[in-house]
Order: structure tokens, then C-alpha cells, then sequence
């Protein structure tokens, strides 16, 4: 508020600082008023922040809520050199004895080296036209047709505009100082379905072998990968696919092949992630004590300001507790082995944060890993813990009736109503404050009048007396 300057009585009122004082008295509600809403504010901040971790709590309860989540496996091969193994959620742990006999390619043809130019531009064409056909496994004949002097180049880019299954590229057999070109057809797709055929060549170089100095030479033969499974002294499977990236051989579980294995075969272990189990269920316990601490350290009550916390008597904040507990306490229905989660290695710690037993927890999902996966996941229509959190965070956050949700609605509304509150009483000061002004300037006029009068008065009874 900016100060207010009066002339003031000849023994130094200042009427200015008296009614910047009497306004600072009038503001006090108004203060109270603003220190409300700022605490209304943080406490809003507070509730917004909370819900946020109970969303992080439920997503980390929701990892262990469906059966799916426990059907975890993980795949390891004995020599990674020879194929590289990765395993799906439908695997099953077992061993298995892989032989890698012949992996599969792509065919891969040229034209011979009596029949190679010597320039990528040399013309191929002896008469006006002519045409190269050509087709891929039992694919439709596909032709190209050069007319007169175009070039080896212009025959590969003419096979590759095709896009029929078959690239074309050219490769300099010869040396710098004496190029020999020769025209590469490369199968786009492995396999032994994918042989490239020679149907009719009309050109210089002569795949067809019409002159009989021409013909082809396979550079690549297509072949299927071939790999056997099981130990080959018994009965093993053999099995042929197109590709060298088998996921359809042994259930849920993908190889990649590298090379031949060779005489010896290797060895492929698919076993249980039980890890990733592991640290899911840890994980639940950490979101859940992200939830505990922060409403912890927002409930304290300082003896000597006498002064509580954010969450100090808020009711709201004991709710959530209430039913955050509630949850992962409740026994699951239909559990014959492992019934809460103190059996698992919780324990709950006198602040009510809870600590895991990382040794009880691991044995227990080693020795019993279906009943640790009842406890927490939904089997039929049994609901396990993870479920009962879930559960409980969509309680609290619905929006018609869950008690953090209404209580947020309730605040921002009681927001808004201090604001106005405020308002109304700046509005009420401002006027208060200009009529004080104007009282005590009419005030200060009249007193300075009746000060000149005195003093015309004293100066006239100086004289008289003299």
C-alpha cells in the first residue's frame, strides 16, 4: 500500500501513517483469508501428487494381476554361435538337442564368363530387339524387353523397376585395367521355392545358352534350412523351412540360425523366468511404500510450532491408507498353500511401509511358483491380491464417488470460493481506504483552519496588550 502524506498538526501527526495502520488492522481477514487459500493450494497439490503414485501402484499391481504374467520363460543355447534363441510367453522349460545341417538361402545365378562385356554401357542387343524372361519357383514368367543398343545397365535396371522377386546387379569379374561384367540375378526370398528360372534370353548374354558357349552359372543354389531335433542317435525330427528364422518347430520359441553346427549338436534350454516375477512383486511393494511415506511425511504434527502437517487430520489421506492396507492384507479365497503375502516374505513395519524378504520370497517362487502365482494373479473367478489393489485404487479415484476424487472436487471448489472471498474483501478495503483518506484530509483542513485562527487571535491580543 503506498504511504499518504498529510500536513499534519504543528506537533507532527502524520494522519498518512494512521490510516496506513488503520488499513493494515482491516486487512488481517483478508490475510487469513490468502494464508487459507495457499494451504488449500498445497494441499490440493499434495492430493494430485497422491493420485498419481496410487496410479503407479495400481499399473504395478496390474503386471501381476493376470495368469499371463507368470507364464514367463527365458531361453539360452548352448553355442550362440551356430543360432540365437529367443522365447515367447507360450514356451514350455524343457532341453532340447538342435543339429543345424544346411541353412537356408536364396538362389543366386549370372551368366557365364564367355558371355561377360566389357563395359557396363556395351550394347547387348544384336538385332532390333530383344527380350530376357525369366520366373521364380512356379511364379509367372516375367519379361523384359531392351530395344536396340541399350545396355547390360539398362537391362538390370529394367529387371529390378519389375520388382518380381529378383534384384539384378552387375559384377566386374575382371580386373580395372580389363573389366569383364556380368549381369548377378539375386532371389529375393530364400528357400528352395525360390529358384530363379531362365525361360528365354534374347540378348547378348546368353543365359539360355542358344550359341552353345552360353548358359548360367549358380553362384548361390536355393536351399531350405534344414535342421534336426533330438538326439541323433535315436529318433530325431528333421525339419525343412524356407527361412533361416524357424518359430513354428518347437512350441513358443524362435531360432535364429547362424551357421551349420557340424557333427555335434547344440543344446537349448528354455526354463522359467522367475525373475521377472520376482521384481514385479518387489516392485508392487515399493510403488505401495511410495504411497505410505509420502502421506507419512505430510501427517506429523510439530509439538512446539504446534503446527501439523499438510495431511494433519485429513481425512482423506487415512482412507487411502485404510484401503491400500485393507487389500494387500485381505487372505485370497480358494489359496491352499499361500494365503496373504506375509508368507511370501512381507512384513509390515511399524510406519507401515513394508519390507520383502528377498530370500523368503525367492524360495517361495522356486519351491511353490503356481501357489505364489494364486496368490497374487486372478485365477477363474477367485481374485488375487494384485486384483484387490487394482480394485481398490479405482475406488478411491472414481469420479462420482471415490472419496480422493471427491475430496479434490471439494477443494478446488472451496478454491474458488475463498478467491471470491478475497476479492470481496480487497474491494471493501480500497473503499474503506478512500474514505479514511478523504475523512482525515477534511480533518486535517479544518485543523490547520482552526490553527490559523488561533493564531490570528494570539496576534491580536499582542497588540491590544501593548
Amino acid at each position: 500500500m503506498a504511504g499518504i502524506s498529510f500536513g499534519g498538526l504543528g506537533n507532527g501527526i502524520d494522519f498518512g501513517q494512521v490510516v496506513d495502520q488503520l488499513v493494515q488492522a482491516s486487512r488481517l481477514p483478508v490475510d487469513r483469508l490468502n494464508e487459507k487459500k495457499t494451504n488449500l493450494n498445497n494441499k490440493l497439490t499434495d492430493l494430485t501428487t497422491l493420485g498419481g503414485k496410487l496410479i503407479a501402484l495400481q499399473s504395478a499391481a496390474d503386471a501381476l494381476r493376470l495368469p499371463t504374467s507368470y507364464d514367463r520363460t527365458t531361453a539360452s543355447v548352448g553355442d550362440p554361435t551356430v543360432l540365437s534363441v529367443t522365447a515367447s510367453s507360450t514356451a514350455i522349460a524343457g532341453t532340447y538337442s538342435v543339429k543345424v545341417l544346411q541353412l537356408a538361402q536364396s538362389n543366386q545365378i549370372t551368366n557365364k564368363a564367355t558371355k561377360a562385356v566389357a563395359s557396363e554401357t556395351t550394347d547387348i542387343v544384336s538385332g532390333s530387339t530383344a527380350t530376357f524372361t525369366f520366373k521364380v519357383g512356379t511364379g509367372s514368367n516375367q519379361t523384359v524387353t531392351l530395344e536396340a543398343t541399350e545396355t547390360m545397365s539398362d537391362l538390370r535396371s529394367k529387371i529390378n523397376d519389375l520388382g518380381a522377386g529378383v534384384t539384378a546387379s552387375l559384377v566386374n569379374t575382371g580386373t580395372e585395367a580389363a573389366p569383364a561384367y556380368r549381369l548377378v540375378l539375386n532371389a529375393t526370398t530364400s528357400g528352395s521355392a525360390g529358384a530363379i528360372t531362365i525361360v528365354a534370353d534374347g540378348t547378348d548374354l546368353d543365359f539360355g545358352n542358344t550359341t552353345g558357349t552360353g548358359g548360367t552359372d549358380v553362384l548361390q543354389a536355393a536351399q531350405n534350412a534344414k535342421v534336426v531335433i533330438g538326439d541323433p542317435a535315436l529318433n530325431p525330427i528333421t525339419i525343412e523351412r524356407t527361412s533361416n528364422s524357424i518359430s513354428d518347430a518347437i512350441n513358443g520359441v524362435t531360432l535364429a540360425l547362424t551357421k551349420t553346427t557340424g557333427a555335434d549338436p547344440v543344446q537349448i534350454s528354455v526354463t522359467q523366468d522367475s525373475t521377472a516375477v520376482k521384481n514385479n512383486i518387489k516392485a508392487l511393494a515399493t510403488a505401495y511404500n511410495e504411497i505410505v511415506k509420502f502421506i507419512n511425511e505430510r501427517s506429523t504434527y510439530d509439538v512446539t510450532t504446534k503446527k501439523g502437517g499438510i495431511f494433519f487430520n485429513e481425512p482423506t489421506a487415512r482412507t487411502v491408507l485404510s484401503k491400500l492396507r485393507t487389500a494387500l492384507g485381505a487372505g485370497v479365497e480358494g489359496a491352499t498353500i499361500y494365503g496373504s503375502v506375509g508368507q511370501v516374505g512381507f512384513k509390515t513395519e511399524r510406519d507401515g511401509t513394508i519390507t520383502v524378504d528377498d530370500g523368503q520370497l525367492g524360495t517361495a517362487i522356486s519351491t511353490n511358483y503356481t501357489a505364489v502365482k494364486a496368490l497374487f494373479s486372478n485365477q477363474g473367478t477367485l481374485k488375487g491380491l494384485a486384483q484387490a489393489l487394482v480394485s481398490a485404487v479405482d475406488t478411491l479415484d472414481d469420479s462420482a464417488s471415490g472419496s480422493l476424487s471427491v475430496r479434490k472436487t471439494g477443494l478446488t471448489s472451496e478454491i474458488s470460493r475463498v478467491s471470491d472471498d478475497i476479492a470481496r474483501q480487497e474491494d471493501r478495503l480500497s473503499a474503506y481506504e478512500e474514505r479514511l483518506k478523504a475523512q482525515f484530509a477534511s480533518l486535517d483542513a479544518l485543523l490547520r483552519q482552526i490553527q490559523s485562527q488561533t493564531n490570528s487571535l494570539q496576534g491580536l491580543s499582542s497588540t491590544s496588550s501593548t
